[in-house]
């Protein structure tokens, strides 16, 4: 049966991160019932280090902290001394979490590192060409905008395909009013009537990232 002790742990636990069953906190950090049914039965050493890290941060304590909350030999340390072997299997608890931490970092950097090369592949043209361009509007000021906007917008219009993100409306259109997408700079309008799109805003996919600027027509 449950311990009482280790249950009524468990439950301040979980209303402290906002999680009302032992159910939901089984989806939160994906692991089974049974693996929690053995936390609140204070079998902490019957479980394995990779359920014991998947619960730590969502429970938002330190694997240290779950070990000292939930295991037997904490909650016997009075009456029984904990043994070398089980003193062992906390260390090496201890040493598989650093790893893990280590590898997760890494993967992080790594993640990163790609989501940063591959960027700089979509916005390539715009790297080499724009410092140029630049330079050739400082030596003439009467060159035309019109000659320079599209090695801005095709390299900029690429990479917001690649991620998936698309423009509400384009400047200058006149659409219907939908509070959910435009935000009014100025005046008043009720939804379903026309406004003119001052600044396009950016969806992507169902999620929102900026609503687009309008202005009463």
């Amino acid at each position: 049966m449950p311990n009482i002790n280790c249950t009524q742990k468990l439950q301040n636990l979980m209303q402290r991160v906002g999680i009302s069953s032992f159910k939901a906190l089984s989806r939160t950090a994906g692991v089974s019932e049974r693996q929690i049914l053995r936390l609140r039965q204070g079998k902490l050493e019957q479980m394995r280090v990779d359920v014991l890290l998947k619960l730590s941060p969502v429970l938002q304590i330190s694997l240290n902290e779950l070990i000292e909350n939930f295991s037997s030999v904490e909650l016997l340390q009075n009456s029984v001394a904990p043994t070398q072997e089980l003193l062992q299997e906390i260390a090496d608890f201890k040493i598989e979490y650093d790893r893990l931490q280590v590898q997760l970092e890494q993967q992080r950097e790594i993640l990163l590192q790609e989501l940063q090369q591959s960027t700089l592949q979509l916005l390539e043209s715009l790297l080499l060409q724009w410092p140029t361009a630049a330079h050739k509007a400082q030596e003439n000021p009467e060159l035309a905008a019109v000659k320079i906007v599209p090695l801005v917008q095709k390299p900029l219009e690429k990479l917001l395909q690649a991620w998936g993100v698309e423009a509400i409306a384009s400047v200058g259109a006149e659409v219907l009013y939908d509070p959910q997408l435009h935000q009014l700079m100025d005046g008043s309008s009720q939804p379903g009537e026309k406004v003119k799109v001052r600044y396009t805003g950016y969806l992507q996919g169902d999620k929102l990232l900026h609503r687009a600027k309008v202005s009463p027509v």
